[in-house]
């Protein structure tokens, strides 16, 4: 997976976001709308997508889009 591919999952989970917006040194809770429904849909997005597990600490740790990339592609079996 590329990080462009992984900000276009993103972008299409979120109607208020437009295609382009996004990119990998965006700041996550700057991009869009953040709260914890949104944070869910993030949580959802990844496991669904990467079999990967993710939790509200992570999402904390990671400031930037390519930080939760990153966190993402370590963890992918």
């Amino acid at each position: 997976m590329k990080i462009e591919e992984f900000i276009i999952q993103i972008e299409d989970q979120f109607d208020d976001v437009e295609r382009g917006k996004i990119k990998p040194q965006s700041i996550i809770k700057e991009a869009f709308e953040w709260n914890s429904i949104n944070a869910l849909i993030i949580i959802a997005l990844i496991k669904t997508e990467y079999d990967v597990d993710i939790d509200a600490d992570d999402l904390r740790k990671a400031k930037s889009i390519q930080d939760l990339y990153n966190v993402i592609m370590q963890r992918i079996p």
